[in-house]
């Protein structure tokens, strides 16, 4: 009689190949292949979507054990697949390669950047906790830790994004103080570097070092997390740097398409294990066909980033000079000793999102993103095609003016994210639209 065949849904190989005669194989290699066996499921080459609400278990005892890791009643978390909004084949081989870019030992994928960041601060903050965190960041981040959080009692405090040692230092002790006069912890320590909409970076090793020395001897710190989404995971990786958490709006440039929105966290099994708790109780886990999408974009992340730079340093060649134009934000053109030193510790390439100061004020600026033929005017970046928006008026809107102005938010500034298209016709594009002014 012929043994039945097993058909249970599994793609997890015997053993991963990431050496080859002792060379350690590159991220845009492993993003081929890594976390998959075809011939674990049907020998298809790419992974199928696995759309399914739940999973059968082996035996009544494996339910029980993997269940023991899904409610923290043994270390280690599940050991097979459960429930959906628990874990799943696209999620789990998305997570891998996450991984893989990043260095770090664990990986989360979300519904989106927000419910990665959301999901983080509320794993992370009790009542009475405080968040230290750099300016500027993503508006909704802002206003999620200024307008929610403060809901339940969590505390900020800010510094610049180029802010030294000592800058960074008094933070930490403000928030330190801060917290003990409401009864709890310095919570997380939070970057967005490069910042949203500025492009100013924040030294993370500073920072780090900072946060360190302010713990030095105690059992208990807190990590320092970081949004990475404007040069990662290609250009910076900040996990070799000192962050303990890097944070991903998925729907830039690791989705790349302007097609989906998602949001990653990488770091150790220690920081990722209250937040895969807690995403286990809220269900703000990444659908499977949105995951299965982001494989396919992982496997040209690097060429796609590459070339969008590339773009980028011819655009912004030409801008720089231009007589309507007051500034470019780029980092390929920092002219600040401090900015140029992080940047030459921290990033290996300037990506090709920058902030772009038209002279004039939002008239002007206006009638240049309105002249636009080849960008599109829309409010997103890291996708195939170049886009343009006016954060004061739109992305950072509900930010209050004065601190729009104290984060340097103007009027005249435009983001501009550059795509693949031809650098001539974007240049021509630019030249035709600045014209308009």
């Amino acid at each position: 009689m012929t043994e039945p065949v097993d058909r249970t849904p599994r793609r997890k190989p015997k053993a991963e190949v990431r050496k080859i005669g002792g060379r350690e194989l590159k991220p845009s290699t492993l993003m081929m292949g890594y976390g998959y066996d075809p011939q674990l499921s049907e020998g298809s080459l790419k992974p199928p979507i696995f759309l399914t609400s739940t999973f059968a278990f082996s035996s009544a005892e494996a339910g029980k054990r993997h269940f023991e890791g899904i409610t923290g009643l043994r270390e280690g978390g599940a050991e097979g697949l459960v429930y959906s909004r628990f874990n799943g084949p696209n999620q789990e081989i998305l997570e891998d390669r996450l991984g893989v870019w990043e260095g770090a030992e664990s990986s989360l994928v979300f519904s989106s950047g927000m419910s990665a960041i959301a999901t983080l601060l509320l794993a992370y903050c009790s009542a009475g906790d405080v968040i230290v965190h750099s300016g500027p960041l993503y508006a909704a981040t802002e206003g999620f830790i200024a307008n929610v959080m403060s809901r339940y009692g969590v505390g900020w405090v800010d510094f610049a994004a180029g802010a030294d040692r000592a800058g960074i230092e008094d933070a930490i002790a403000r928030g330190r103080a801060l917290a003990a006069e409401q009864g709890g912890k310095l919570a997380l320590i939070y970057l967005e570097s490069p910042a949203n909409p500025t492009n100013a970076l924040v030294d993370i090793e500073a920072v780090a070092a900072a946060r360190d020395a302010a713990f030095a001897g105690e059992e208990r710190y807190p990590p320092v997390a970081i949004d990475n989404t404007f040069l990662g995971p290609l250009w910076q990786r900040p996990l070799g740097h000192g962050a303990d958490i890097v944070v991903y709006s998925l729907t830039k440039y690791a989705g790349g398409h302007s097609d989906l929105v998602a949001g990653g966290l990488s770091g150790s099994k220690r920081w990722m294990g209250p937040v895969r708790s807690l995403r286990n109780t809220m269900g703000t886990i990444l659908d499977p066909n949105t995951s299965w999408m982001l494989l396919r974009s992982l496997e040209t992340l690097e060429i796609r980033m590459q070339r969008a730079t590339e773009n980028a340093i011819r655009v912004c060649d030409f801008l720089k000079d231009h007589p309507k134009v007051a500034g470019v934000g780029f980092l390929g053109l920092l002219k600040d000793a401090r900015q140029k030193d992080i940047y030459q510790r921290h990033c290996t390439g300037p990506g090709s999102t920058f902030s772009l100061f038209i002279k004039g004020g939002e008239a002007e600026s206006f009638r240049f993103l309105d002249s636009l033929k080849v960008a599109k005017l829309a409010v997103s970046l890291g996708g195939t095609e170049t886009l343009a928006s006016h954060p004061a008026a739109m992305t950072h809107l509900s930010v209050p003016a004065q601190r729009k102005a104290l984060l340097g938010i103007t009027d005249n500034l435009v983001r501009v994210s550059i795509g693949i298209e031809d650098p001539d016709d974007l240049i021509a594009d630019f030249e035709q639209a600045l014209a308009a002014v």
